[in-house]
């Protein structure tokens, strides 16, 4: 059963989230599943693909970054926060948090769209066993999908960043897009550009006087877990365009890229989000399950699977 459970971020500040432990057995011999939400989804998105994670053996963390769902403390206008934040403090405390609250066992994560891209932000990411990735990308608008890139760029790239800046925060839900999100996050992914570092922390240096977002982009190099990136042909934000940009990143890490057309497992449509739909239950979530539990595929698996290497 999921416990509510309070996190501090490396900074301090509260995450709320939830946590689903196993007891009475071996804690050393169990893994553990930290599952990094996309942009400005709640938490509670993933609760039923964390029980089945849980139900395979797994301790499960879900938590939300500062500003969002569990961990919106009070109004957003004016709040401070960006994807940096959300990697370098959130995903870190909860990365402290695992290994105090849960010693010795492996750290599996899970990285949905931007949740794919804040794993390598982190200082401790070192410490994780397994990524796995469904749909990673840091919102580079020339790898959108080509029918739908025009009417993403004016949503994301234009409508965004005039409101966020006009009002202190972006009013997703008040749209329907989305949670409601921090101007700083909002306007990170209006103004991203091909290499991330040249987009996030302008003009911010280190105390060694290294521009910050430089210093960032080598940690990825740190990240050393075997990673399977999940993308789907309907997607239009995780094309195979984006999700290698990102892969290259983490040129430490064993990285294996499937593509999937929504007809090879016999849907119509997966898109972006309904990887986590319990409709898929048994027909995605065992290429999560079995990447995390052995690094391998399940018998038979569908779509086009690639190594990634660092120079492409």
């Amino acid at each position: 059963m999921a416990r509510s459970i309070e996190i501090p971020a490396a900074d301090g500040f509260p995450l709320g989230g939830f946590e689903r432990r196993h007891a009475g057995e071996i804690a050393a011999l169990r893994p553990l599943a930290i599952v990094n939400p996309a942009t400005s989804v709640r938490c509670r998105y993933y609760s039923r693909f964390a029980d089945y994670l849980h139900q395979h053996g797994w301790d499960v963390i879900i938590y939300d970054y500062r500003g969002i769902g569990e961990s919106r403390r009070s109004s957003l206008r004016g709040f401070r926060a960006d994807w940096v934040d959300w990697g370098q403090r959130d995903f870190e405390g909860v990365l402290q948090y695992a290994k105090r609250s849960f010693p010795g066992q492996p750290i599996d994560v899970v990285g949905h769209s931007a949740g794919g891209f804040v794993i390598g932000l982190a200082p401790s990411a070192h410490r994780i066993h397994r990524i796995f990735t469904m749909g990673a990308q840091y919102a580079y608008w020339r790898d959108y999908l080509p029918q739908q890139r025009r009417s993403m760029f004016l949503k994301w790239h234009v409508v965004m960043p005039v409101l966020a800046v006009a009002l202190g925060y972006f009013p997703a839900k008040r749209l329907g897009w989305m949670e409601d999100t921090p101007k700083g996050v909002a306007l990170d992914w209006a103004r991203m550009g091909p290499c991330f570092e040249d987009s996030v922390r302008r003009g911010v240096e280190t105390d060694e006087g290294l521009p910050e977002a430089v210093a960032l982009a080598w940690n990825f190099r740190n990240v050393s877990a075997p990673i399977l990136a999940l993308g789907t042909d309907d997607d239009p934000y995780g094309t195979e365009a984006a999700l290698d940009r990102l892969l290259k990143y983490y040129s430490a890490s064993e990285r294996r890229h499937l593509r999937l057309s929504p007809r090879d497992v016999g849907h119509d449509e997966i898109g972006h989000f309904a990887f986590f739909h319990e409709r898929f239950r048994d027909v995605l979530w065992p290429y999560a399950l079995e990447w995390l539990r052995s690094a391998g595929l399940p018998s038979g698996f569908q779509g086009r699977l690639k190594v990634v290497s660092s120079e492409g």
